[in-house]
């Protein structure tokens, strides 16, 4: 009877090996890894008598342009396993927190990324492509806020038309409650009853970060920052209140467009924000069979290759478009079939796909290796990866703990760090640095650029055996 358990069992384990090698084949174009690796297969349950298998897919988020695919190319490699009659795969996304959500005001907590949609110049239908990328993502299956961050002149009241077009407050709490309108959660200074704004610069920034960090966005997969055209202090203020995932830059085809578009990429560049899709707005019309370009070609092309941004899309001159946005419903809301709702449909894959890519370059750039006893370092957007010793990082702490901020002095000593100090948790802030606790309750902020400066390992430990 043991025996026979025994055999069993062995061939359960040798059935999930065969299950888990047939799914490894499968790769995530995003991560470049295999799903499995990526942990993606969840609730796997097998009844080899009957040739049952089932399992769950549990993607990053529920907007995966490719989970179709991921179901599809699932069902066939576990099929045709020799001992496998029937395959049930079932679907379901758990979205990333935010990176270091413990650090952000209560609001944010529960967004897993932030997206800004940015000009840098007024007038080149900025908002126009946040609200069509915001419903072009609930589209895709994804919980989306628009928050609409310019106060002198707020767009999203005219080109959306929630039944309450005030924003509540919840008493209790002193938070905001955002309004909504065809699924997506909205907040702007135009829904506070003040209509447009007359007031100086450090004000408006303090409306903003009231506005955008006390309201209850709840869970939301995406929330798009329409930006203020510009790169002042009210765009700044926005970029390190909010951990922002990624930017979307939009412009115009003309010359002086480019010329702002690129002081807002280089800004972008500094708060270490990457710009993942240019949108040329205004490109080109077609008539008589013909297409025309009346402002001249090259803005958007331009902009991606002087700053290696990835992905260029572009919109066509359309009354359909601009008549949409003043009507208050967006163009691919009415219009889900249209040449334009298929242009945001590449952009809102675009940003799916990124926005995922650079969540797993963040949250694998610095590890702790416990059997060499070295933190790794591999920074997103470098193909190089070097080793530190935890010493070496304790030791090179820049903060206000450790150097003295009038004199530069020294405070930390090198005697006062032990050689073997080994670190208890690395967490990722934003896109930029990590987090580093110490065994004595030190906090460490380590950017990434101060990571690459530090000496690094030359000789690599030995890998310290692990107890069975």
């Amino acid at each position: 009877m043991e025996c026979t358990a025994g055999a069993s069992a062995l061939s359960t384990g040798m059935a999930e090996s065969d299950v888990l090698k047939a799914l490894s084949q499968i790769i995530d174009p995003d991560f470049g890894t295999d799903i499995v690796s990526c942990g993606f297969v969840k609730d796997l349950h097998i009844n080899e008598a009957s040739g049952e298998v089932s399992f769950r897919l549990e993607l990053t988020t529920p907007a995966c342009p490719i989970k179709d695919m991921f179901e599809q190319k699932a069902n066939e490699v576990v099929a045709v396993l020799p001992w496998v009659k029937n395959v049930h795969v079932t679907m379901s996304a758990q979205p990333a927190r935010p990176i270091f959500s413990e650090q952000l005001p209560a609001g944010l907590q529960k967004i897993s990324n932030i997206v800004a949609v940015s000009s840098c110049k007024g007038g080149v239908g900025k908002s126009t492509v946040a609200v069509n990328l915001a419903y072009t993502l609930v589209g895709m299956g994804a919980r989306v806020g628009i928050f609409d961050a310019d106060v002198y002149g707020p767009s999203l009241p005219t080109m959306v038309s929630p039944e309450n077009r005030l924003l509540e407050m919840n008493p209790e709490k002193g938070t905001i409650i955002p309004t909504e309108y065809l699924g997506v959660k909205l907040v702007s200074f135009g829904f506070a009853g003040q209509g447009r704004a007359i007031m100086r610069g450090p004000m408006v920034s303090g409306v903003i970060n009231q506005l955008l960090t006390t309201t209850e966005w709840g869970e939301l997969d995406y929330l798009i920052v329409d930006m203020p055209p510009g790169t002042g202090d009210i765009q700044l203020t926005l970029c390190q209140v909010v951990p922002l995932t990624a930017a979307v830059i939009v412009t115009t085809p003309q010359k002086l467009a480019f010329i702002d578009v690129a002081k807002g990429v280089r800004m972008f560049s500094k708060l270490k924000v990457p710009c993942v899709a240019v949108v040329e707005n205004m490109s080109h019309f077609d008539a008589d069979g013909k297409r025309y370009y009346p402002f001249g070609r090259g803005s958007g092309s331009q902009v991606v290759q002087q700053f290696g941004i990835p992905h260029l899309f572009d919109l066509p001159i359309r009354p359909t478009l601009s008549a949409s946005g003043d009507s208050g419903m967006p163009e691919v809301a009415a219009d889900p079939q249209g040449e334009v709702a298929k242009t945001f449909q590449n952009l809102g894959v675009c940003v799916v796909q990124q926005c995922a890519k650079i969540r797993q370059q963040v949250s694998t750039a610095v590890t702790y290796d416990k059997s060499i006893k070295a933190i790794r370092v591999k920074v997103p957007d470098s193909d190089e990866e070097f080793l530190l010793h935890p010493a070496t990082v304790r030791r090179n702490d820049r903060s206000a703990q450790s150097v003295d901020e009038w004199t530069g002095e020294q405070k930390l000593q090198y005697t006062d760090v032990p050689e073997d100090i080994e670190p208890e948790d690395i967490r990722p802030m934003g896109n930029y640095a990590v987090s580093i606790t110490w065994p004595d309750g030190f906090s460490q902020i380590a950017p990434y650029d101060q990571l690459q400066m530090i000496e690094r390992l030359v000789d690599v430990p030995k890998p310290t055996p692990t107890p069975a």
